[in-house]
């Protein structure tokens, strides 16, 4: 691939992705999505402008603020209308940044994209291969689901950098993004305050019922979107430390239960996607993180009859929340992962 299409987000990791790829040789177009409601993306297409002229390519904006909302923002809210914990950033990465970028990348008549995530492809035995960046930033947790095709025409020129690196690269090539803050968690909820977001669009989550695992009342809660799995704060008064244990959208009900009850021993995972085989056909053992900042735990992955798979811990584990990805490691290689859907409890 010699024409590449970088995604520039107005941040300092795309802006030296692009000056990477220029040293290197690439012939280079910068691409920036407008993703966010209203105006709201104006000041990063401004910095993006303003990279690109510093770096001296073209800046094309690519508006798909319809897409994003179908695919991402959508799915998040009915994610957690069903007391689920989303995260919607893997959804971005499949379906936007390697998806409806690539295409468009390819449109123009580029070879494949490039970004500024930390993590790196190899090509072996005829397959892609997503394997964890050696930056302390990796992020191959959320991009387990891409696909080969997206990974045969995708670049990942930080691979290996650590931050301060790449900030004083950018500061000493004069790009005016150098010292610009890291971009929030979720970039379409302001502050990471998911319930006020929520409340924004004009959605309401009624109280209902705090039981136990036999189905006794024990309280009233404030609204099922206001809890995940494994909270403690904010549950009220019950004479001793209790946690959220599971949730229920049907009955509108949060189980809750003493320290001890978090735990579980597996769980059930759907939507899986598989990067370093085909298919799962047998059981495998691998490293499992159950969410981004979570430390991977060893366990036996068993294929499903309906594409899913059922995931057993040597010991169990606190606070598996259904909604959140699990991620499959083998060593350095992402072998897959899938959205949890059930927790196994003991």
């Amino acid at each position: 691939m010699k024409r590449l299409a970088v995604g520039l987000s107005g941040g300092v990791d795309s802006s030296a992705a692009a000056l990477l790829l220029l040293e290197q040789g690439y012939d280079v177009t910068g691409v920036i999505l407008r993703l966010k409601p209203g105006n709201y993306a104006d000041s990063d297409i401004a910095d993006a402008q303003r990279i690109a002229d510093c770096l001296g390519i073209e800046l094309k904006i690519l508006d798909r603020r319809d897409y994003f909302k179908k695919n991402v923002i959508e799915p998040f809210v009915s994610e957690y209308l069903a007391a689920r914990t989303p995260n919607p950033c893997v959804e971005c990465n499949s379906a936007v940044k390697f998806g409806t970028l690539l295409d468009y990348a390819l449109e123009i008549g580029c070879d494949g994209i490039a970004t500024g995530h930390y993590a790196k492809i190899e090509e072996k035995d005829g397959r892609f291969l997503l394997k964890r960046s050696e930056s302390a930033k990796d992020q191959s947790y959320f991009l387990y689901r891409l696909s080969q095709i997206q990974l045969s025409r995708a670049i990942f020129p930080l691979e290996g950098m650590q931050k301060d690196e790449i900030r004083e690269k950018a500061e000493k090539a004069g790009l005016p993004v150098a010292r610009k803050g890291d971009s929030q968690e979720i970039c379409f909820v302001p502050n990471d305050d998911y319930i006020a977001y929520l409340s924004s669009l004009g959605i309401s989550s009624p109280k209902g019922n705090f039981i136990d695992k036999d189905g006794n009342v024990l309280g009233e809660h404030s609204g099922i979107i206001n809890y995940t799995i494994g909270q403690r704060k904010g549950l009220g008064a019950f004479g001793k430390p209790m946690f959220v244990t599971a949730m229920n959208a049907a009955d509108n009900t949060v189980t809750i239960g003493e320290n001890g009850s978090q735990y579980s021993i597996g769980f059930v995972a759907d939507r899986t996607n598989f990067i370093s085989v085909e298919a799962l056909t047998e059981p495998i053992r691998a490293n499992v993180k159950i969410r981004f900042k979570a430390k991977e735990q060893p366990a036996l992955i068993t294929p499903n009859n309906d594409g899913s798979v059922t995931v057993i811990f040597d010991e169990p584990q606190r606070s598996v929340t259904p909604g959140q990805s699990a991620v499959f490691y083998d060593g350095d290689v992402v072998v897959g992962g899938g959205r949890i859907v059930v927790a196994l409890q003991q």
